[in-house]
């Protein structure tokens, strides 16, 4: 049996005296894709920020290809290839694209120049589809296109895992649709996501598992069609209205 990239044991993360994650065990497998959804306040940045070492658990053990890295560093974490986006994007805003990319490849690879760190940064700015932005400030990128420089930045640090925080807020359609095919090709190169998204067709098109917290509790995971169709995730999350669509989709 392969050992899972991420193991969480009984997470739990306290803020005084309130509860924001409680006992969370999960697994996550090579290759896998998981979506984490939950109400606003249901603890899912903050289990990622557990994982990534912005938040030292309370209690539990997080393990990262096998290896205790529950008392890591944020930089840590990152280096190791644990890596993630923020839910509000955050360029260098005076550095170019190319610039901004070639930090992250510099940060989280082992780059003996800057020449070689900017070759690295052209290709995931290909990859992601801004290349012809390369020498523009970022500040000057529109925020579809911030969201896939982080992406770059992400990438460009050569990822085991990616965790993707809320990529697709305040996209329109089409953008979304441009997001899940790049999530997509990311994932084909065998990097394991978690993604945390309210967009409920984002989930149920990209993810092969999905992990459901309510209240800091996870509450549900499994394939995305029996957790859509839990009663207690419908009460807890999805609402009524997602609820008596997706019967009607079931038996139309």
């Amino acid at each position: 049996m392969t050992t899972p990239v991420i193991e969480l044991h009984t997470v739990a993360r306290s803020f005084g005296g309130i509860k924001a994650v409680r006992d969370v065990s999960l697994k996550l497998e090579e290759g896998e894709v998981v979506g984490l959804i939950g109400p606003n306040g249901a603890g899912k940045t903050t289990l990622v920020n557990c994982i990534t070492g912005v938040h030292t658990p309370t209690s539990g053990r997080v393990m990262f290809e096998g290896r205790d890295v529950t008392n890591q560093k944020p930089f840590q974490a990152a280096r190791s290839g644990l890596c993630r986006t923020f839910q509000i994007v955050q360029p260098f805003p005076e550095m170019t694209v190319l610039q901004n990319v070639a930090s992250g490849a510099l940060f989280g690879q082992k780059i003996s120049s800057l020449h070689k760190a900017y070759d690295a940064a052209h290709e995931y700015l290909d990859f992601v589809g801004i290349g012809e932005y390369a020498e523009m400030p970022a500040s000057a990128l529109t925020l579809a296109n911030r969201k896939r420089l982080e992406l770059a930045k992400s990438l460009a640090m050569k990822p085991r895992v990616l965790m993707l925080d809320e990529v697709n807020a305040g996209l329109n359609s089409a953008e979304i649709n441009g997001a899940l095919g790049l999530i997509k090709k990311i994932s084909d190169r065998g990097v394991s996501i978690i993604i945390i998204e309210h967009l409920m067709k984002v989930i149920m098109t990209l993810s092969q598992r999905i992990v459901v917290l309510h209240h800091g509790e996870l509450i549900a995971q499994g394939d995305p069609r029996s957790v859509v169709d839990d009663p207690k995730v419908v009460e807890a999350y999805l609402g009524e209205k997602f609820a008596k669509r997706l019967t009607e989709e079931n038996h139309g």
